[in-house]
């Protein structure tokens, strides 16, 4: 079950990113969401992340985003946590590729949604 729903939720953010749907794509990440693990940046929260995907989409830079695996890490009702690859593609040519730790809430509207990420 948990892997199902850590499944759809990283099609449904793939999806959303690759159609540059801003909307539908920032539904996808809770107000909380707290992501550690890049250099020189402290964390990245909703309103950085927000304004990171809108530039993003905006300007033509995001080329393809996909997720491939899921490893669940933890569950407990209405929490999982799960690790998988990430691999962007910008349109310069430009792929990043990184094993990522993701933390999925179900939140009080009934919505799963990334709340944290290493």
């Amino acid at each position: 079950m948990e892997s199902k729903v850590a499944k759809e939720w990283m099609d449904e953010l793939a999806r959303t990113a690759n159609a540059k749907d801003f909307e539908a794509h920032i539904a996808l990440i809770s107000k909380q969401v707290q992501v550690f693990g890049f250099p020189d940046i402290e964390v990245i929260r909703y309103d950085d992340w927000a304004a990171q995907c809108k530039h993003e989409f905006a300007q033509g830079i995001l080329k393809s985003y996909r997720y491939d695996g899921v490893k669940v890490l933890m569950m407990m009702p209405g929490k999982v946590a799960f690790e998988t690859r990430e691999t962007i593609e910008a349109t310069d040519g430009t792929v990043n590729v990184m094993d990522v730790e993701i933390v999925l809430q179900r939140e009080d509207d009934g919505k799963w949604r990334g709340s944290a990420g290493a």
